[in-house]
C-alpha cells in the first residue's frame, strides 16, 4: 500500500523556488519595455512615424473620415474615430512597445515601437 508522507521542508523550499523563478521570468521577460515612437498607418500604408517624447494630436484620414490620435506622456491612443462601434477608442492608452490599436472600418492603426516587443498570441 502506498502511503503519502507529509511534505518536508526541502520540498517546500523547492516549490517556493520554482514559483519565484516563474514569477521573475514572467515579469522580466514577458513585458515589451518602453516605447520610443508611434507608427501610424492609414489604409495599410505608413502615414507617419512620430516620437512619443512630444505631446500632440495627429489627424489621420481614412475611408470613413478623420481619426484623431493623441500622444501624451509617452503614451498613445486613438482619441476619436468615425467608426460605428468605437472599439479602438475604448481600447485606451498604449504604453509598451508592441501594443497596437486598430480601427478596421476606418482602416487606421497606431502601433508603439521600441527596442523590445511584448509577446502575445500574434507572435506565436
Amino acid at each position: 500500500m502506498l502511503s503519502l508522507a507529509p511534505i518536508k521542508i526541502g520540498d517546500w523550499m523547492v516549490l517556493l523556488f520554482g514559483v519565484f523563478c516563474v514569477a521573475w521570468v514572467t515579469v522580466a521577460l514577458w513585458q515589451g519595455g518602453a516605447a520610443d515612437k508611434a507608427i501610424i498607418r492609414s489604409s495599410g500604408k505608413i502615414f507617419s512615424e512620430v516620437p512619443l517624447s512630444r505631446n500632440q494630436i495627429i489627424s489621420v484620414p481614412g475611408p470613413l473620415g478623420i481619426s484623431q490620435i493623441a500622444i501624451h506622456n509617452r503614451q498613445a491612443r486613438i482619441a476619436s474615430d468615425p467608426s460605428p462601434r468605437q472599439y479602438c477608442v475604448h481600447q485606451g492608452w498604449l504604453k509598451q512597445a508592441g501594443e497596437i490599436a486598430i480601427c478596421l472600418p476606418n482602416q487606421v492603426s497606431v502601433e508603439l515601437s521600441g527596442r523590445g516587443k511584448r509577446y502575445d498570441s500574434l507572435n506565436y
